[in-house]
């Protein structure tokens, strides 16, 4: 693939296609177009690439579509579902689709659970024929029909250069179950590996052999996760790593170099962030460092799977994957590659501006060029590597596909055609300080001043759920930052001490702290948005789903705040139940359960300071809706407003219909524009 494309090329592509100019004053997007299902998504190319698979629009529901990539004007093949759902499609290999569907169930034991219940299937490029991977045994117990029922096998290794295998996993997904040789033609099956207790997953390596795996476990020092190997010469698995949870040390393996005796290691032991390393199994030795960044986390490698390749041999290595301001962002060291996302940047008129970062860690910071308002992906590659889907997106921009066949470059689709990127404002990264000094990475979203003039506006804090979880500024397909931000509204949603992706020190300043420091974190950045001129004082509403339910329902308590109201959509009110519930075995009550320690919201209900709405899904077995109604039958006593809607079939993910979506869109819209105690925020 060497000069895959040259701008030039791209360029004359693209002019054929441009868009018009955008009228002066974009239009505001409705509930029902940021609810409406993205018109093109889940995106693959066969490993010939010769076809393309990507799940299309249909109202409620969605088909696959398949074209033929040498004539993408022709009608493309079309493939439905019954009951079940499409979630998810990809090329598994030449004439074969890998298919995720879904639906709501009903648990129904001593009493009746309502839940979901996902399934993977293989189909032919037309639809005739489905196959589940591994075919279940006949249950012989109600038991054992439930938990056929609620388990889905996941594939562990495609084989990329076997065109009739691969490798899958029967069981709940690739943390449990056993690992089978699959054939994905007469659908025959091999078991190569028995399960062991404790074992948490999988790796492989280039010769797609089992090479690694992670193993947790309790000793006299603690709960650990064990890194091991297996010995090619006597099959026995032996131990490399132990990283005790307690210190939050990370050894994952996450790919191996064209020598199965060489692993990539991505580590954090003695560092804030982690780096990727290679590793000599034989000798059981550190080699270099492959990666670092001075700010973010080192991720994964980018390796070449696949043989013949002109110019780039088996397994060399292409880019290397770290925890960036999008998220899991790619650094292309291949040169073809590298050529390849020049040619698409100049091509798609994206350029970079100067950002400043600043490590919480240390307080050193510098100024970078960063792809801000749009960035360029690789989405996927056929095994020549000479077609490839991309796509481009920003914080406000939806994600378009294009097609990089035979040196032209073609749109495919636009994930939100009616949705005027201009409306959903502007957004960047920042930093403040919270009151102990620490800094804190923030992503800011303003709005557009010919919609809503010049700023101070009103704000919402909008923290992420988790906790060990973070945001990426790219676009937000739950559609809350738009949705508020297309209304005026200024967003920040604040990388709060506890969150995961910005180094240890970060992560581990949030243990303990829950309602406390943790919160005061937001307060702050509400703080820093009154004092940068960004929000209105007395017009700033903390919303939150998950964890970030959890702290507005802090937020609703605490005394002398900054709110005028919040949102908690399912939200965790009290912590001792919702741990008690989940950690039950020792390795998880060392992990994570001495970290969730603080307020405990559903104590304090009945003081309830400001206006409060509440929402949760019936379905949701993440955070169970009891969680909800505790706190709200409290604050009922609190002599502020509250609301509490429960949303039937929604879960503690996706919505499972566009009206379910559209349903809890409207909520946060009209609280925000007409509740909030009165009036609107």
């Amino acid at each position: 693939m060497k000069n895959v494309v040259s701008a030039s090329a791209l360029m004359l592509a693209l002019a054929l296609s441009a868009p018009a100019p955008a009228s002066a004053l974009p239009a505001v997007p409705t509930i029902e177009q940021l609810a409406a299902f993205p018109q093109l998504s889940s995106l693959s190319i066969s490993p010939d690439g010769k076809h393309i698979a990507g799940l299309q629009a249909k109202g409620e529901d969605r088909v696959i579509l398949v074209w033929n990539t040498d004539n993408l004007s022709a009608a493309p093949t079309v493939i439905g579902s019954g009951r079940m759902k499409f979630q998810g499609v990809s090329f598994i290999k030449n004439g074969l689709l890998a298919v995720s569907l879904w639906q709501p169930y009903d648990l129904r034991t001593d009493r009746v659970t309502k839940t979901f219940i996902s399934k993977f299937f293989i189909t032919d490029i037309e639809g005739k024929t489905w196959k589940e991977p591994i075919t279940p045994a006949r249950a012989s117990s109600h038991a054992q029909e439930l938990e056929q029922a609620l388990s889905s096998s996941s594939v562990l290794d495609t084989l990329p250069n076997d065109p009739d295998h691969i490798l899958v996993i029967n069981g709940s997904g690739s943390n449990a179950g056993d690992v089978y040789k699959v054939n994905v033609r007469d659908f025959t099956t091999q078991r190569i590996q028995k399960t062991e207790e404790r074992v948490a997953g999988y790796i492989t390596d280039l010769n797609s052999e089992l090479r690694a795996r992670l193993r947790q476990d309790v000793d006299g020092t603690g709960a650990y996760v064990a890194t091991e190997f297996r010995n090619p010469a006597t099959n026995a698995w032996e131990e490399h790593f132990r990283s005790y949870v307690k210190n939050r040390d990370i050894n994952q393996v996450v790919g191996f170099a064209d020598d199965a005796n060489i692993a990539f290691i991505q580590s954090n032991v003695g560092r804030d962030k982690t780096v990727i390393y290679e590793y000599d199994i034989a000798a059981r030795k550190q080699k270099e460092v492959l990666f670092e960044h001075k700010f973010f986390n080192a991720g994964d490698v980018r390796v070449n799977h696949y043989k013949g390749v002109d110019n780039i041999p088996f397994g060399a290595l292409l880019g290397v994957g770290y925890s960036g301001p999008r998220g899991n962002e790619v650094e292309w060291t291949n040169g073809s590659f590298k050529a390849l996302i020049a040619g698409l940047r100049q091509a798609l008129a994206i350029k970079a501006s100067p950002v400043a970062l600043i490590d919480p860690a240390t307080g050193q910071n510098a100024t970078v060029e960063l792809d801000n308002d749009q960035a360029v992906r690789v989405v996927d590659f056929s095994a020549d590597m000479k077609t490839i889907i991309v796509a481009t997106s920003g914080p406000s921009n939806p994600p378009e596909y294009h097609l990089l066949h035979d040196g032209k470059l073609t749109l495919l689709a636009k994930t939100y055609p009616q949705i005027q990127p201009a409306a959903l404002g502007t957004t960047r990264l920042v930093y403040y300080k919270a009151r102990d000094g620490l800094d804190i990475p923030a992503f800011l979203t303003t709005p557009n001043t010919e919609l809503c003039g010049a700023g101070p506006w009103k704000a919402v804090v909008h923290p992420h759920g988790g906790p060990w979880a973070r945001d990426g500024m790219d676009f937000d397909g739950s559609m809350w930052v738009p949705l508020m931000a297309s209304r005026c509204m200024a967003v920040l949603r604040p990388q709060f001490r506890g969150s995961a992706d910005w180094g240890r020190k970060l992560w581990m300043a949030g243990d303990a702290e829950w309602g406390q420091k943790m919160q005061d974190d937001k307060d702050d950045g509400a703080q820093w948005m009154i004092d940068q001129k960004i929000a209105q004082p007395g017009h700033i509403a903390m919303f939150g789903f998950s964890y970030g339910g959890y702290s507005a329902f802090a937020a609703s308590v605490r005394p002398n705040g900054l709110y005028k109201c919040a949102i908690a959509g399912a939200g965790v009110s009290d912590i001792k139940k919702i741990w008690s519930r989940f950690y039950t075995n020792p390795f998880f009550r060392q992990a994570q359960a001495p970290t969730v320690a603080g307020l405990n919201p559903v104590d304090k209900a009945g003081e309830m300071k400001i206006p409060l709405m509440v929402y949760h899904g019936d379905r949701d077995r993440t955070v169970p809706i009891e969680q909800s109604e505790w706190f709200v039958n409290k604050a009922r006593s609190s002599g502020q407003p509250v609301e509490f809607h429960a949303i039937a079939d929604y879960a503690h993910g996706p919505a499972w219909t566009r009206a379910i979506m559209g349903d809890q869109l409207r909520l946060i819209d009209d609280y925000l524009g007409k509740g909030c105690g009165g009036g609107g925020l």
